[in-house]
């Protein structure tokens, strides 16, 4: 079973923007830190919300 194409396209309803933003926000640092332990890799991400709020994640190698 295929799934469809989803159009990207900008949320215009703020209440719904700014869910969807924290719902994936969580979901890509979570995602971040996953890559970071299984690869062994250093793995750096920052994001602004769009009121401008700062979200940040920054592996370090444990020797």
């Amino acid at each position: 079973m295929r799934r469809g194409k989803i159009v990207l396209k900008k949320i215009d309803d703020s209440t719904s923007r700014q869910v969807t933003f924290s719902k994936r926000r969580k979901g890509f640092l979570k995602k971040a830190r996953e890559i970071s332990i299984l690869c062994d890799a250093e793995v750096g991400v920052i994001v602004f919300s769009c009121t401008g709020k700062l979200y940040d994640f920054a592996s370090s190698r444990q020797s």
